[in-house]
């Protein structure tokens, strides 16, 4: 005859298992998956949060690099994983961009989902080739005017944020430059270096230590303030009011993760993004902490989700 007081027993342990793991929460490593390859510009921005969240987590954070398909491979295998908060995803503005960009995605970004906190918000900066004869923007406008379809512009492929951003370049300004598609970020700015095409829109980042050089000169950011330590203007004061274009750079979790865990995680991160040794790397690649709450970033996911898709409509791209 089985014991009723250990299938009591048996019962109470199980019915609590959950709400215990939530509490000891992490105790085992936790996984990022960032949706792009090893070495691009999502690196500075994630390995110093990861790293430092390892030192409080003991059982470790590991970054697992799944890129492919516009982020959607790493977006998919987060959107699918089980919500336990032990898979995590270095979410970007692609997520507001691919509902519109692909015919199909076999997640939903604001359904399947759960929002954080924001670590970045990068603003793009235009950059030009050394050949091109102009100064600043509003010279770089007057010569596209004059030269119609003479200049062409870079970018990471079809429905990356340098690519509408341009777009919206292009309307704002009134001027016809090519748009030619490159597979990344890098291939990108290499063409922009030899001058294969002589303009492109991307985080300061990339193009600051050419800039010093001579090999690019970059003529304004995409913000509506300056970025600290760039003696760079706006596009705004270039003439184009309200101009913006950039990139964020998020931590989501599977939907349907204990709000427990999220809580925990979006304190942790936010004291992390206010550290100062911290503050100081992300300055020094032109960039500023986020921070904030969970329903900060549903918020941004939302409006660019309408705003970004409304461009993409616009430029009538399309991926199968």
């Amino acid at each position: 005859m089985i014991n009723r007081r250990r299938l009591l027993a048996l019962a109470t342990a199980t019915a609590y298992a959950p709400a215990f793991a939530q509490e000891n929460y992490p105790n085992r490593p936790v996984r990022v998956v960032n949706p792009y390859a090893p070495g691009g510009s999502s690196d500075p921005v994630l390995r110093p949060v990861t790293n430092r969240l390892g030192q409080i987590y003991s059982a470790g954070v590991v970054i697992d690099n799944k890129g492919g398909a516009g982020t959607n491979i790493g977006s998919d295998i987060v959107a699918k994983s089980k919500a336990d908060g032990y898979t995590l995803l270095m979410g970007t503005s692609s997520l507001a961009i691919n509902q519109a960009l692909y015919k199909s995605l076999s997640y939903d970004p604001i359904k399947d989902l759960q929002p954080i906190i924001l670590l970045t918000n990068v603003p793009n900066a235009l950059a030009v080739h050394s050949s091109v004869p102009v100064k600043n923007v509003r010279e770089l406008i007057e010569y596209a005017r004059a030269n119609p379809g003479k200049l062409s512009y870079g970018s990471s492929g079809n429905g990356g944020t340098n690519h509408l951003g341009m777009e919206a370049f292009k309307t704002a300004a009134k001027v016809d430059i090519l748009h030619v598609p490159y597979k990344g970020g890098g291939p990108a700015l290499n063409a922009l270096l030899s001058g294969e095409v002589q303009v492109m829109l991307s985080p300061a980042t990339a193009f600051m230590q050419h800039d010093k050089t001579g090999r690019l000169r970059v003529m304004g950011i995409a913000s509506s303030r300056r970025v600290a330590g760039l003696n760079v203007p706006t596009l705004s004061e270039e003439g184009l009011p309200n101009f913006d274009s950039g990139v964020w750079m998020a931590l989501f979790a599977p939907a349907g993760t204990p709000r427990n865990i999220i809580d925990k995680l979006n304190a942790d991160v936010n004291k992390i993004l206010k550290d100062s040794i911290l503050v100081d790397e992300y300055q020094r690649v032109h960039m500023q902490p986020g921070g904030g709450t969970p329903e900060d970033l549903e918020k941004l996911l939302r409006e660019d989700t309408d705003r970004l898709g409304r461009v993409v409509k616009a430029i009538g791209v399309r991926i199968d």
